[in-house]
């Protein structure tokens, strides 16, 4: 069951919720036939709670939004990135372990 905690983010909401975040955003640009992003979704449902108040997780949808694919230059999925301050601070391409990702979001809080 996905968190209720991570958001799921369209082109309309992208720069509000994103870029104009107080906080780091983590956000997971994937597709759902996409076997890795499968994989790091209950990894990123745990971080949403971990981290809930201090790191806010989104994902995009790469073939709901491609105009954002596009806009983030994502050739593999799953393509995580970090935000902060409406500024890419991290980039992690495919599956990685949890504490990989934990570890970026620590660097960068």
């Amino acid at each position: 069951m996905a968190s209720e905690r991570v958001l799921h983010v369209t082109e309309a909401g992208f720069d509000a919720e994103v870029l104009g975040s107080k906080e780091l955003v983590l956000v997971d640009f994937w597709a759902s036939w996409c076997g890795p992003c499968r994989m790091i979704a209950p990894v990123l449902d745990e971080l949403a709670e971990e981290y809930a108040g201090r790191v806010k997780i989104c994902k995009v949808n790469v073939d709901e939004e491609p105009a954002l694919a596009q806009r983030y230059k994502i050739m593999s999925i799953p393509a995580v990135f970090l935000f902060r301050g409406g500024e890419v601070v991290e980039k992690m391409v495919g599956a990685r372990p949890k504490q990989a990702f934990a570890d970026a979001i620590e660097e960068n809080l």
